[in-house]
């Protein structure tokens, strides 16, 4: 092991080192700096996997001032074990677009700091599939984008024609997508894109001529999702939601286009999200509608999930198993007809008395009715006026990755602790069932 003096370094801060890995064995450590592999800087997690692939490595970590360096030896197949405290190294590239509808711009003081943050990086879209614009690209952007392959990434396009799509993102100076899209799939890079749908904005004919344009794109666009806009009572100008007639008119479009979509694709394509059929009042898809799933951080097929969990669920449950047993079903109000129904069935089998209670979202205003955008106040302000009987289900969407916190920075146990009972994060009514069997033992 070699050392000198070192200055001002970038890397990946160690965060973790796997007990037994070829990192424990060379002595890394918890806040160690990984400077570069193979004379690479490292950027970010993708130079780490990238760059770590070759099976002789040079590492050069940097601890205590001094920069180190080591000759490491790998299986094909065999990882450096290091665990990394984030997963981009040099920053994060933020948007530089102002759209009109944008989400975060719509969230009040006093939320997690994360939620404020403006992603528009292609790495982590790469990495994490989240949406990106591709209008802060630079070539060395494009460049790297092909050099490692990195595919699929996840766009929002909203609109293929130029200035429509100008005007939604707010960015007089934003490319031609479709052109960005030719340019990934000559680099046989794979995309998902989404449209954002604004009424009066992005429907109607515009939204034909994007869906259209997008399939051309085929294979290169692997799926289209179309999802409602969601606005909060904070958006501070006139854009409104989607009415059900508005949503109906989406889910009449997708299926006019099925036939001509399957035939070039193979599969079905196009998705309107949950939301859509649940705002148009429709039956959602049988769970073969949505193929490889690849749409579903986006709102597409869960509730499909959920109706195929309890169906699944529901043959396996002794009836009357759980007589007696009181708990309380936590929603948003837009899925509270459909989950109220189902709790309805569990009921009758289970004998346990299962109450959904529609939270009306008084934080973000009356058009935010998902679950995933409730508050740990909001919930516990329909709560207090009313029993909660021996258990509380709240629904996993509305807190953080870790499943501990809400949006506003209460843990479920603090929840607990204010209602007195315990309080459970679920996705399913089979997730429920499991808890209905350790609360009865």
């Amino acid at each position: 092991m070699l050392g000198r003096n070192a200055r001002r370094t970038r890397g990946g801060r160690i965060a973790h080192v796997e007990p037994g890995s070829i990192g424990d064995e060379i002595g890394a450590e918890p806040g160690d700096l990984l400077v570069s592999i193979n004379g690479h800087p490292l950027r970010d997690m993708i130079d780490y996997q990238f760059y770590g692939a070759e099976e002789e490595l040079t590492l050069q970590i940097l601890r205590g001032g001094r920069l180190h360096r080591i000759q490491v030896e790998r299986e094909y197949d065999e990882s450096l074990g290091l665990v990394f405290a984030e997963p981009l190294f040099d920053g994060l590239r933020q948007c530089s677009n102002r759209c009109p509808f944008c989400f975060v711009a719509q969230m009040p003081r006093g939320m997690r700091k994360t939620l404020y943050v403006r992603d528009d990086d292609y790495r982590l879209s790469f990495l994490h599939g989240s949406f990106v614009t591709l209008t802060n690209l630079q070539e060395d952007d494009w460049q790297r984008i092909g050099e490692q392959n990195l595919s699929p990434l996840y766009v929002s396009v909203h609109a293929t024609d130029l200035h429509v799509r100008r005007a939604l993102l707010g960015n007089g100076r934003a490319g031609d997508i479709v052109r960005q899209i030719e340019r990934l799939g000559h680099m046989n890079i794979r995309v998902h894109t989404q449209v954002v749908l604004l009424p009066e904005q992005n429907d109607g004919p515009i939204l034909r001529q994007t869906v259209l344009a997008l399939l051309e794109q085929w294979p290169t666009v692997q799926t289209l999702a179309i999802v409602p806009v969601g606005l909060t009572r904070y958006r501070g100008n006139d854009q409104r939601t989607l009415k059900p007639a508005e949503a109906a008119a989406v889910l009449d479009l997708a299926r006019e286009l099925a036939g001509t979509i399957h035939g070039r694709t193979g599969c079905t394509w196009l998705y309107p999200s949950d939301e859509m059929y649940l705002l148009a009042g429709q039956d959602v898809p049988p769970a073969e509608h949505y193929d490889d799933r690849a749409q579903s951080e986006n709102g597409v097929g869960l509730v499909r999930d959920l109706l195929d969990d309890w169906a699944y669920t529901k043959n396996d449950i002794k009836p009357g198993l759980f007589a007696g047993l009181r708990v309380t079903l936590v929603c948003g109000e837009l899925i509270a007809p459909i989950l109220q129904s189902l709790a309805g069935e569990m009921s009758e089998i289970t004998g346990a008395r299962l109450t959904v209670l529609p939270v009306q979202n008084r934080f973000f205003g009356a058009t935010v009715t998902v679950s995933g955008l409730l508050t740990g106040a909001d919930v516990l302000a329909a709560l207090r006026s009313r029993p909660a009987g021996d258990m509380v289900c709240l629904p996993k969407a509305m807190l953080d990755e870790t499943g501990e916190r809400t949006l506003d920075d209460m843990s479920i146990g603090s929840l607990a602790e204010s209602l007195g009972v315990p309080v459970e994060a679920v996705s399913s009514l089979g997730e429920i069932v499991d808890l209905l069997y350790s609360l009865g033992a």
